[in-house]
């Protein structure tokens, strides 16, 4: 949660998940105010929390600027910016809370997404959405937490609490979309924070290996002092589990690629070793974040996936809401700062990231059916060389040499053919 009295908070509306900042009510002087992230009419929303942290780093002109937690919020890290459960409101899936059967979860779920919409309503000033709360204050029961709606008398409250919902939902979710914009970003300042993120999982602990005694001896499981290969048994475990893993079931990798534009989500598989996306055969369809692609794959859609063999089980598990997006770091495709690193010089790239890229982009080019990229990374080529140069080292050939000016232009173009062909789901 971000620091003082902002805090990040994510909302499920009708074009996908949106990241932004509320800050609750907070007094000055004699005056009380709360207020969203936004401008003038427009309550800004971000589809990925890379844009979010690039938007408040770069931008002195919101209605939260005069906040006294403003520059605080401003310089956390991208990690910091991430809602929590707490503050995650479905507003879409409100009708389906409401029609289903009233356990704690349910109701506090329930509530909470109608408190947000409130907020907003007032905040915003929605007509569509005060009038709703207005005429149905039997809605204000859902506070009172589950207890409410045991017996007959609860269970006759809760259907007239779904009846409400369900014939007056549509305009308050309608009137919360129309405010709902993204402002433009500094896409700099989003691969920053991109980069961020992904050092901030790259090393996050597990809490079990950290979670040590003052003697160093592990609290959750006992070390076995008559094995000697627990390291080799470990690496075994943690293969097994990943191979047995949904995906890994039904062949379908989700993939999460990064570009200067912003962070995408998509599946692919191969067949005869033949890349399948996604898609289309036109255009690789993507989403800004696992949630919209969960919902994306619940829905029946027609595209070069649905053809998989195994592309039900993903359906069904979309569906019955068992469905995980887990994305290995062999399937994570960062692309931002790469041009730059192979201007500057072989030994200041990655050369598992540029890898990693060739990959992606032979892969889309192969799904795509365009011999750009394989025309722009042939060995005959002054980039093609200068990749394979970087990727399959031999002492025994003569090192490039600089200026790499021209082979970083052609690799940036290469970028951009790729973003191109991702089409927004």
């Amino acid at each position: 949660m971000a620091s003082g009295d902002i805090v990040p908070i994510e909302l499920g509306l009708t074009d996908g998940d949106f990241v932004t900042l509320w800050a609750p009510r907070w007094r000055e002087g004699e005056d009380e105010w709360e207020a969203f992230l936004g401008h003038e009419d427009d309550l800004y929303g971000f589809e990925s929390i890379a844009e979010l942290a690039a938007f408040i780093r770069t931008d002195a002109d919101n209605d939260l600027v005069d906040h006294p937690s403003w520059k605080v919020v401003s310089k956390l890290s991208a990690e910091e910016l991430e809602p929590d459960l707490v503050h995650t409101y479905d507003l879409v899936g409100v009708p389906e809370l409401a029609a289903s059967d009233p356990d704690g979860e349910t109701v506090g779920e329930l509530a909470d997404a109608l408190t947000m919409v409130r907020h907003i309503g007032e905040v915003c000033e929605l007509d569509a959405v005060t009038s709703f709360f207005s005429a149905n204050s039997l809605l204000r029961t859902l506070a009172e937490g589950v207890e409410t709606f045991h017996g007959r008398d609860g269970a006759q409250l809760w259907s007239r609490i779904g009846k409400v919902i369900a014939e007056g939902w549509d305009e308050v979710l309608d009137a919360v979309d129309t405010i709902v914009a993204t402002p433009t970003v500094d896409k700099a300042a989003v691969a920053v924070a991109e980069a961020e993120l992904l050092a901030a999982a790259e090393n996050t602990v597990d809490v079990d290996d950290a979670s040590e005694d003052a003697d160093g001896e592990d609290e959750f499981e006992p070390v076995d002092l008559d094995d000697d290969d627990d390291d080799d048994d470990d690496t075994e475990d943690d293969d097994d589990e990943l191979d047995d893993s949904f995906w890994a079931t039904v062949g379908i990798d989700p993939i999460k690629i990064i570009t200067v534009g912003g962070t995408y989500f998509t599946l692919r598989c191969y067949l005869d070793d033949e890349p399948i996306f996604l898609g289309g055969g036109k255009d690789i369809t993507v989403f800004g974040s696992e949630r919209a692609l969960g919902r994306y794959l619940a829905d029946d859609h027609e595209h070069d996936l649905a053809g998989v063999s195994t592309y039900g089980e993903v359906h069904t598990a979309a569906m019955d809401g068992s469905l995980e997006i887990e994305i290995s770091d062999e399937n994570i495709y960062v692309l931002p700062g790469l041009a730059d690193d192979l201007e500057a010089g072989p030994e200041s790239v990655d050369a598992e990231q540029l890898d990693l890229a060739v990959e992606l982009f032979t892969d889309a080019a192969d799904y795509l059916d365009d011999d750009a990229v394989e025309q722009a990374l042939a060995t005959s080529t002054p980039l093609g060389w200068y990749v394979s140069y970087i990727l399959n080292p031999d002492p025994t050939r003569l090192a490039p040499s600089p200026p790499f000016t021209a082979e970083a232009e052609q690799w940036r173009a290469l970028e951009q053919l790729i973003e191109t062909k991702l089409a927004r789901g």
